[in-house]
């Protein structure tokens, strides 16, 4: 970044407030009004920071393998797969803000299909909604069922361990 474009970022970010620090523009948090691209971004770092956390359970002195690990899961593809794995448990307002996430306008990596990358947006969304709203109880439960996901999907396609089916409950005979 140039010095001119950085010096029109502070301005145009932190306008003086008069004594000495920076103007805050906003006092309250709106999630149902912010741009799903804005939610994303604040979802991400959130997913960033869960997965890099939760990978400790697994590896603690091998940073190489943990940053590049991490990178793998926070992929397109993996949060792609991963909102097609836990759909089912997301309630109806759920499903909106990650539609909203999906459909906003944002240009895919190579890395990824352009399917996958707005499905990604649309999860990371999600997360963004939850983390802002203060909803951090369901925030970790769909963080952590993103994460199982995504490592049962990984184990099944190095080590071939057979993933598991939801189970369908058994049908009781109706007495009639």
């Amino acid at each position: 970044m140039k010095f001119e474009h950085y010096k029109r970022l502070v301005a145009m970010m932190f306008e003086p407030d008069g004594a000495g620090g920076a103007k805050q523009r906003y006092t309250e948090l709106d999630v149902r009004q912010m741009s799903p691209l804005v939610l994303a971004y604040v979802g991400d770092a959130y997913f960033h920071l869960f997965v890099r956390t939760r990978l400790l359970s697994y590896e603690q002195s091998k940073v190489q393998a943990l940053h590049a690990f991490s990178a793998q899961i926070v992929s397109a593809v993996w949060q792609h797969r991963a909102y097609l794995g836990i759909e089912p448990m997301l309630t109806e307002e759920e499903r909106v803000i990650y539609r909203r996430g999906r459909n906003a306008k944002s240009h895919a990596p190579r890395s990824a299909s352009v399917a996958e990358y707005h499905s990604s947006t649309g999860f990371e969304a999600l997360l963004g909604s939850l983390y802002l709203a203060n909803r951090d109880e369901r925030l970790y439960e769909i963080a952590e069922a993103a994460f199982q996901v995504i490592s049962k999907a990984m184990m099944h396609e190095i080590h071939g361990v057979p993933q598991e089916r939801p189970q369908r409950a058994a049908q009781e005979p109706q007495e009639g």
